[in-house]
């Protein structure tokens, strides 16, 4: 392998001007409790915001983030920046995309490497930070642009992406953000690609079970890959889906004014 040597000062110091920085995009599948027992509770799709207190964009939200020390790992530091900034430990986390447009931070040059975590809110038993909040994500797509209402009952935040085929064998996507008025930097562009990430990966893989509690019904799994794709899906071909993903536990769930419905487990081993 040819190596390569800086040749003056000049260099090293440009080197030194580009800081790394990561992001980390937190999903969760919730029940809102219904007002009629006899209906199942109502699942909600949600993402993790921090609002900003300082420049640049205060009073935005943001993604929980932060700068990587030197010599410190990539994922090292994100693990360490969901504590530090969430106080949330030990959930699924996966590397998303590396972002690196030269003005998407106002203080420097800087390239994050996001990342995509996954939790079952109802189970979390972390107290989050104060200055975080739950949103509820709307998503309405057509062939040319994504518009993503965010909701926590107090506030409402919208944003719209064009997005542009990149790869036709992928189906990957290139995204533009066209309107945005209360997320910082470019975390709308991470918050589409985390979603179209793992609505992609529903389907290949177990993914959705860290979102899930330890027993659950099969109206439940079902009624969580319908709220994170956004569409009702047939009952033969959700069961196809999930076949070989789940087992039946001698577990019944009673009362609540439903019939006795049998409880499943993730099948760790197939």
């Amino acid at each position: 392998m040819k190596k390569y040597k800086i040749k003056d000062d000049n260099d090293l110091k440009e080197c030194e001007k580009l800081s790394i920085s990561t992001d980390i995009l937190i999903f969760s599948v919730s029940d809102e409790i219904q007002s009629n027992y006899r209906k199942l509770n109502k699942k909600h799709f949600s993402v993790l915001l921090a609002k900003r207190d300082t420049y640049p964009f205060e009073g935005k939200w943001c993604l929980p983030g932060g700068f990587v020390k030197p010599g410190e790992d990539i994922e090292d530091a994100a693990r360490r920046i969901l504590v530090d900034k969430t106080n949330i430990h030990d959930i699924y986390l996966e590397q998303l995309y590396t972002y690196g447009e030269v003005n998407r931070d106002p203080r420097m040059r800087v390239v994050s490497t996001s990342y995509m975590a996954l939790i079952d809110k109802n189970r979390l038993n972390d107290k989050i930070s104060n200055n975080l909040s739950w949103f509820n994500i709307a998503v309405t797509e057509d062939e040319k642009t994504i518009n993503v209402t965010l909701d926590n009952n107090n506030e409402e935040i919208k944003f719209k992406i064009a997005k542009t085929l990149k790869e036709k064998t992928t189906d990957r996507y290139k995204y533009k953000i066209l309107e945005n008025d209360k997320l910082a930097f470019d975390h709308p562009l991470i918050i589409v690609s985390g979603i179209s990430r793992l609505k992609n990966k529903l389907e290949y893989t177990d993914i959705v079970f860290n979102m899930m509690p330890k027993y659950f019904t099969l109206s439940e799994l079902q009624q969580v890959y319908e709220v994170i794709l956004g569409k009702k899906l047939l009952d033969p071909a959700f069961r196809r889906i999930i076949a070989n993903k789940v087992e039946k536990t001698n577990e019944m769930r009673t009362g609540g004014g439903h019939r006795p419905s049998i409880l499943y487990k993730y099948k760790t081993t197939n």
